[in-house]
């Protein structure tokens, strides 16, 4: 969940709290979204990577799925809780910008919400591009950039979807979330849906589906306003042919 040199320092300092937060099952969004995503990444064989692959929870659902998995990530406590979690079968300490691997290496890649905490995200791109085969899939997920620049009004189910200022532009987040006795820190970048796709048609990737996931469960009214619009954005991705 980290990179860059000023992201990857906040990463460092917090990762005792996201180790915490990710790690507690039902806690952090993820376990909400848990059954969709095993459903649309879908069974499969392999090698896979995961970039930012924080306290290991991704890696260890990908495994499930049939993969042969390695987790890498800039902050080394990542990796050490990851490993400690048995969470993949190989484990690297490398930012998103420079792997460590050779090209074409894996038959997918993931950045499961990373790309928000790197400051160059055409750099991490090219290098997802880099290491994957040229039939690959490369999967992204992101908070859904709408969902950045807006707030619900209130905490009611039917609550309005506010947005101040404007959608675009590129934006730094930092702010702090506690819920049940847990706190984290949490800050990286905004940006709108068009830079990221700009980025991905730079790196010779082509977008071959993509989905705005509802929760598994909405128990509550807080879950029940994501059904009503989407927190995450979920991208799979190909190499385009060289020359294509």
């Amino acid at each position: 969940m980290t990179e860059s040199q000023p992201d990857q320092a906040h990463w460092t300092a917090v990762a005792d709290q996201w180790i915490a937060w990710a790690g507690t099952p039902g806690h952090d969004a993820f376990w909400a979204y848990r059954e969709g995503f095993a459903a649309y990444l879908g069974a499969g064989q392999g090698r896979a990577l995961e970039i930012g692959c924080g306290e290991g929870r991704i890696s260890r659902e990908v495994r499930a799925l049939g993969y042969h998995v390695t987790a890498s990530d800039a902050v080394a406590a990542m990796v050490d809780a990851a490993r400690a979690a048995d969470s993949a079968d190989h484990y690297d300490v490398a930012p998103a910008h420079s792997l460590p691997y050779a090209d074409g290496e894996f038959d997918l890649v993931i950045a499961y919400n990373v790309l928000m905490d790197v400051d160059d995200v055409p750099a991490a791109l090219r290098e997802a591009r880099r290491v994957l085969k040229p039939g690959g899939t490369l999967f992204i997920s992101i908070v859904h950039p709408f969902r950045d620049r807006g707030r619900f009004a209130g905490p009611e189910a039917d609550a309005p979807f506010v947005v101040d200022g404007t959608y675009y532009g590129r934006e730094h987040f930092d702010g702090r979330e506690t819920r049940d006795g847990l706190s984290m820190h949490f800050a990286g970048w905004s940006l709108p849906l068009q830079d990221y796709m700009a980025a991905l048609e730079a790196a010779g990737l082509a977008i071959v589906s993509l989905r705005e996931p509802q929760p598994d469960k909405a128990p509550t009214a807080q879950w029940r306003q994501w059904t009503r619009l989407p927190m995450f954005l979920w991208i799979k991705a190909r190499p385009l042919p060289v020359g294509g």
